[in-house]
């Protein structure tokens, strides 16, 4: 049976502009809220502001649906990967601590704070964090303390219970010698138990929940330059990317062959701050940086060199510190420049 083809209303381009400068920002999943985000400001104090905002298919425009207080500015901020629905609504922030809120308009609430720290002067920051997309009751956190913490949830599922969300720690290991800047669940072996990390001592490192005793280093930076981000291919679980501070290129990693990049995306003029596998192909990743650049690249010749992207896209106003592919709209990539939040169909 064939279905009307509805008349397309939509625009290639939706921008809004936020009350402050933006950092952070994650595209929701839940199959009833389409172009749903959550976006954190960038404020150099302590009060800082989360706003979830959403798109009006009809009128064009996006309308902030809830705003509330943050301590600090997020260093990452991430919905529940439950494109079904049948956990509650919940939304994650790092920065002195993971919290996990639950969403609501106008008023979104926090669930539960999670802090690992014994000494309770001082937390070491959360650099970033991630959340198990095959088991949603898992996160774990980076710190710029060396280690890496994994979290369960008891998140009241199925959706029918109402009951408070709270979590705990399953296990926290010194995942590097210096400070962790991102860890990232692999899609590997389930999807549920391996996950790798990058920090400050320039290298990326795999471990197996499973067997924590040791891990696998993947790659080192030849100069040992902090490693910043990581994130990993979507579709195929061999390859990931990584970008170092102030680097203009992506390198890409094949975990089959350890400690030789397979391929350097390297067309930005200046320092690349995101990357983003394209959720519905094994061979598509969008890379942003300073130089006002959002690049698409087709990586599916590796090993020969990938030259050139397939698309560029420039925001003319700022350099693009932000950027995110919708998990369920794969046709939409988001970025964050300035106070400026934009979606583009690719």
């Amino acid at each position: 049976m064939s279905l009307p083809v509805l008349p397309s209303k939509q625009k290639e381009i939706y921008k809004y502009e936020a009350p402050w400068p933006l950092y952070s920002m994650n595209w929701s999943v839940r199959p009833d809220k389409r172009f749903r985000l959550a976006l954190g400001s960038f404020l150099e104090e302590y009060n800082n502001k989360i706003q979830i905002v959403s798109l009006d298919e009809e009128t064009s425009e996006f309308s902030p649906k809830s705003s509330f207080e943050h301590p600090y500015p997020t260093t990452k901020i991430m919905w529940i990967p439950d494109n079904k629905g049948l956990y509650p609504d919940l939304l994650a922030t790092s920065g002195d601590y993971l919290r996990v809120w639950r969403a609501g308009e106008p008023d979104t609430r926090l669930e539960c704070l999670l802090n690992n720290n014994k000494n309770s002067d001082f937390c070491a920051p959360l650099t970033s964090f991630d959340w198990n997309e095959v088991d949603p009751n898992l996160l774990g956190t980076s710190s710029i303390d060396t280690t890496c913490t994994i979290w369960g949830l008891e998140t009241g599922q199925p959706l029918g219970q109402t009951r408070h969300v709270n979590g705990h720690v399953k296990t926290q290991l010194i995942a590097h010698d210096k400070e962790v800047y991102d860890i990232a669940f692999s899609r590997a072996g389930g999807g549920r138990d391996m996950f790798a990390s990058v920090g400050a001592d320039g290298s990326v490192r795999m471990f197996d929940l499973r067997h924590l005793e040791h891990s696998t280093i993947i790659y080192e930076d030849p100069g040992h330059t902090p490693l910043l981000r990581l994130a990993w291919n979507k579709q195929d679980p061999n390859y990931l990317a990584t970008i170092a501070m102030d680097a203009c290129e992506v390198v890409i990693l094949d975990v089959r062959v350890p400690c030789t990049p397979v391929a350097r995306l390297s067309n930005h003029r200046a320092c690349v701050n995101g990357i983003a596998w394209a959720p519905h192909s094994p061979c598509h990743i969008c890379t942003a940086g300073d130089d006002h650049q959002a690049l698409i690249w087709d990586i599916q010749q590796m090993p020969r060199a990938v030259e050139d992207p397939i698309l560029a896209y420039t925001a003319a106003e700022g350099e693009i510190n932000q950027i995110q592919w919708g998990t369920t709209q794969p046709d939409w990539i988001a970025i964050c420049y300035n106070r400026c939040l934009e979606i583009l169909r690719v």
